[in-house]
């Protein structure tokens, strides 16, 4: 009788925790079949035959049996969505189902082994293992429980760990990255042992990877030029060029430009350029030059003299010409010289001949042919760089590969070039970690905020149950050994003592 009140006490104390845990490793069952086959057919009503429910009633009704089994469902996949997801839940379920069984094991030789000990003597180590073995399990059981929710359901303090304690598991959760991901002296040390743009280099080698580069970057302008109105980029080019160009007075600065280029001596280049020119044409077409000196002539001048005036003036104006290009210190050279130095001179210093070019400025610019012009400017242009960025064989596009692969050559043989990039980089990176590393962790804590508390039980839950178990395991068998080994010492060695 008194085993018999002791197994019956025993099976008591076991059924409702090995319920519950046995309920949540059944991955598959003729109700959980039915619930997603319900979610996926979409609620449904119920109504007697030949009456029709009111509307009201019968949306609320639907819309509870719904809920129902969505929370239902969820509590069975933990919120798994991915396929990732469900193979770690499939693994969660068979590491409790290993756990459970340890369990059921443990329970079954200690009934055997209780019931047998006063027969066989040495039943009570393997008797004292088992029970050592329960409590173990039972104990790693509720611990690991303790975390994601309250076992059993009942409101014992210090369980549902996950849930209550969210907010401040975000918290320092965002706190321990910022001090030990985002200090300075680690985010200096791993950017010190990567060379990234050598890296980049090796990378963009490949052509495959310079296609793939050049098609997010063709993707990106198309976008920017489908975003972008065409009116919107005509008014901010026409600001930008009515800012820049238009609004400041163009005479000062005229002037000194004229004056610089003077100073370096630029013009003598463009004399020489347009006295070469001028000769060769003269030289390549005599009879334009004189049909447009005789033109100049008078009509009752003879042809002889026609034609020798023409063949004289043709001659000089060669000579002219190279003499001009030939000699620096040509009395032609000079005079176009001071003629530019005095107009440097003037548009700095005259205000009346600042006025003239202030008003052929905004006339020019204030036409309505040139914002006409400018219009029909943007509209082509944007059609050619759509058309261009649309087609994998466009020049645009090849010259963009090439100069992809190109740059990636550059960026693998140009030691010098790697490690001003990889400066530069590191410096960026730095500094935004140094003035941003707050908020880069605080995102951590905000979005940990956000998420509901038995969702974020889920996702963990999901993501490390699986090694969870093994503390179930673990205790399991450290609990035997525990079990085992007191009630060895206690017969083998206190026994004899207080006999």
């Amino acid at each position: 009788m008194r085993w018999a009140s002791r197994s019956t006490a025993m099976r008591g104390l076991l059924a409702a925790p090995l319920k519950q845990v046995g309920s949540r490793c059944c991955l598959s069952s003729p109700q959980t079949t039915s619930s997603a086959h319900s979610l996926r057919q979409g609620p449904r009503t119920h109504t007697t035959r030949g009456t029709k429910a009111p509307h009201g009633v019968r949306h609320t009704t639907t819309a509870k049996r719904h809920n129902r089994k969505v929370v239902k469902t969820s509590k069975r996949t933990l919120g798994a969505v991915t396929p990732d997801d469900f193979d770690r839940l499939r693994q969660l379920r068979k590491m409790q189902g290993l756990a459970l069984g340890l369990l059921l094991a443990m329970a079954a030789v200690f009934v055997v082994s209780f019931a047998l000990q006063q027969h066989y003597p040495w039943l009570s180590y393997v008797r004292a293992a088992s029970e050592g073995g329960m409590v173990g399990a039972l104990a790693d059981w509720f611990a690991v429980t303790a975390l994601f929710r309250r076992p059993l359901g009942l409101p014992i303090p210090h369980t549902n760990l996950i849930s209550n304690k969210k907010d401040e598991i975000g918290d320092g959760l965002g706190s321990f990255i910022e001090q030990n991901f985002l200090a300075d002296d680690v985010v200096h040390a791993k950017l010190s042992e990567i060379s990234g743009a050598r890296m980049a280099g090796d990378w963009l080698q490949q052509k495959d990877h310079a296609e793939r580069l050049g098609d997010m970057i063709a993707n990106a302008g198309l976008g920017a030029l489908t975003v972008l109105n065409d009116n919107d980029v005509q008014e901010l080019i026409e600001a930008l060029v009515r800012k820049h160009m238009i609004e400041p007075e163009w005479g000062p600065l005229m002037g000194r430009a004229l004056d610089s280029f003077l100073e370096g001596g630029h013009h003598e280049a463009l004399l020489e350029v347009g006295a070469d020119r001028l000769q060769e044409w003269l030289v390549q077409h005599p009879e334009a030059f004189d049909r447009m000196l005789s033109s100049r002539l008078p009509s009752w001048l003879p042809s002889i003299a026609q034609r020798f005036v023409d063949d004289r003036m043709h001659a000089e104006a060669v000579r002219f010409a190279q003499a001009v290009r030939d000699d620096r210190e040509h009395p032609f050279r000079q005079a176009v010289g001071g003629f530019f130095a005095d107009l440097a001179r003037d548009l700095g210093e005259k205000p009346e001949l600042q006025a003239q070019l202030e008003a052929f400025k905004h006339e020019v610019f204030d036409s309505p042919r040139i914002r006409s012009l400018a219009e029909s400017t943007w509209a082509t242009a944007r059609a050619a760089l759509v058309e261009m960025l649309e087609d994998p064989q466009s020049e645009l596009r090849k010259r963009m590969l090439a100069a992809l692969q190109d740059f990636g050559g550059r960026l693998r043989a140009d030691s010098t070039l790697q490690y001003k990039i990889d400066v530069w980089v590191m410096q960026v990176v730095e500094h935004l970690v140094r003035n941003y590393r707050h908020d880069l962790a605080q995102v951590v804590s905000d979005t940990v905020r956000r998420w509901d508390a038995r969702e974020a039980a889920e996702k963990i839950e999901l993501q490390v149950g699986k090694d969870l178990q093994f503390i179930r395991i673990n205790g399991t068998v450290v609990g035997s050994l525990a079990g085992l080994a007191i009630y060895t010492i206690a017969t083998l060695v206190i026994l004899p003592l207080t006999a």
